[in-house]
């Protein structure tokens, strides 16, 4: 009896005593030296605790309530990153950091690695045909390459004060030398069976979270709150994202692209969106309710595919999604990809900035000069759409290209009510061609058109569309210019006095 009991006080003794192993598969990251004080630097101890549980064959990294400066953690396959709730990881300033060479607080730093965050890794020499945030992606919060069932959920915090919101990637190296930048809360590259469930993210640098390459993927119930862009998804498939609130006050909340960071062109496809909030409300507004209006000169919340469409999309569906003081629905495919098979609807929106709905393709072809083919688009739908107090710079807008029409495009059961105030000159306005421009409508300016300006479109079928404007607009409802295969159906719009064409071809 008396050797039993010693027996057992040994083992409990070892697993009390232990950083290194979990009996349970859970493995805090306070028995592996994380203070959680918002003082220590903790990623060393929570790239630690990873490490523990990659060599056990997998486990959950328990981050406990508490706040935690961090440097880079490095994600590995079999890996469930939970933050409880309480708990921060709050991104290190590396201005407050500098280069730690061989200190002890760096263990677990890579070979070669002096900084608080990772370096970037080389692009291999390979031109870029995307932005450096695009590019790189180990100088990140939280960064994987390569992984498989990778996890981050929890009810906790990743707060980036001290990541850049600015794109400072030069030639495969970050700037500010062996001190390294932050540059983005969650990077993941090539990886299988994602999971982000129920976090919040606050001020998530260049992007909040950014998805390269990756499969079989689900993101739940995610609350991020950022100065620059929410979601980057990009060459991914079979994606679902549900439940999240995203508030992008400065740059685009859910973005799908398509761009040459694999070397290749890779269709984003298979990807459905639903039940999001996306607003525009001032940075940190929405997580302290008081709910903010924030007026931007450029883009300001909006889902969109684009501008990097290498590779295209398929099969995008985006339904029961709100959007307040934000821009709307934008599908770009100016890189020499194809757009098609894309679905919408139920979506309701207040206070739109720049347009409601805008589809359009263009040249810019930033890609490989070898690849000849031009960018297309086809059978895009979208329906039951509520918006209000939008700009009345844009109407919808769909064009296309002129040896290269917008091919199949469904608008029903639609209302919009505009701001107002086109003058007649518009009318007559020889409104901008696509062509090699940066596809963004503001500078184009005004369209001849107040409610649907579409041009070099092949198949266009509308029914059950409702315009509205607060002050007096002087332009048609609808101009079509190179349209073929027009159906036009139950349209409702005014018209001011002198103006004497709802639909003007």
């Amino acid at each position: 009896m008396v050797f039993l009991m010693t027996k057992v006080l040994l083992v409990v003794f070892c697993f009390l005593y232990s950083g290194s192993a979990s009996a349970t598969g859970v493995y805090n990251v306070r028995d592996f030296g994380a203070k959680g004080d918002g003082k220590t630097l903790d990623s060393p101890a929570i790239n630690a605790a990873i490490e523990a549980a990659v060599k056990d064959g997998g486990g959950q990294v328990l981050l406990p309530a508490g706040t935690y400066l961090s440097g880079s953690i490095r994600l590995k396959s079999n890996i469930n990153l939970h933050l409880s709730a309480g708990c921060t990881i709050l991104a290190a300033d590396p201005k407050k950091f500098p280069s730690f060479g061989e200190s002890s607080l760096l263990r677990g730093e890579p070979e070669g690695g002096s900084g608080l965050y990772d370096p970037s890794e080389s692009f291999g020499g390979f031109p870029e045909y995307q932005d450096g945030g695009h590019t790189y992606f180990h100088n990140s919060l939280i960064w994987a390459e390569g992984q498989t069932n990778v996890s981050i959920t929890g009810h906790g915090m990743i707060d980036g004060k001290g990541l850049t919101k600015k794109d400072t990637e030069v030639s495969g190296q970050i700037q500010g030398g062996s001190i390294g930048t932050g540059d983005k809360a969650i990077a993941l590259k090539l990886c299988r069976q994602v999971t982000i469930r129920d976090i919040t993210i606050y001020r998530g640098g260049h992007f909040a979270i950014i998805m390269t390459g990756c499969d079989l993927s689900t993101i739940d119930n995610v609350t991020i709150d950022t100065n620059r862009d929410g979601f980057d998804i990009d060459c991914c498939k079979y994606m679902t994202i549900t439940n999240c609130k995203i508030n992008t006050p400065s740059d685009d909340a859910l973005v799908l692209k398509s761009s040459y960071a694999l070397k290749k062109p890779v269709v984003c496809e298979h990807i459905a969106i639903s039940n999001c909030n996306i607003t525009g409300y001032k940075c940190g507004s929405l997580l302290d309710g008081t709910y903010v209006p924030e007026p931007v000169n450029w883009v300001c919340g909006r889902f969109k595919l684009g501008t990097e469409s290498n590779g295209g999309y398929r099969n995008i569906s985006l339904t029961n999604c709100t959007f307040m003081y934000s821009s709307g629905l934008a599908f770009e495919e100016v890189d020499q990809g194809r757009m098609e098979n894309i679905v919408v609807s139920n979506i309701t929106m207040s206070h739109v900035h720049h347009y409601p709905i805008y589809i359009t393709t263009g040249c810019r072809n930033r890609g490989p000069k070898e690849v000849t083919q031009p960018s297309s688009a086809r059978d895009i739908q979208i329906s039951n759409v509520i918006a209000d107090d939008c700009d009345s710079l844009c109407s919808i807008i769909v064009t296309g290209m002129k040896d290269e029409p917008i091919r199949n495009v469904w608008l029903s059961n639609i209302r919009l009510y505009f701001k107002g105030g086109g003058t007649r000159d518009l009318v007559n306005k020889e409104y901008r061609e696509q062509g090699t421009n940066y596809p963004e409508p503001k500078f184009a300016g005004w369209t001849p058109a107040y409610g649907l300006y579409a041009r070099h479109v092949e198949g266009l079928h509308v029914n059950d569309v409702t315009f509205r404007y607060e002050r007096p607009d002087y332009r048609p409802a609808v101009v079509l210019d190179d349209v073929r295969d027009v159906t036009l159906k139950d349209i409702d719009a005014p018209t001011e006095p002198g103006v004497d064409q709802i639909v003007r071809l």
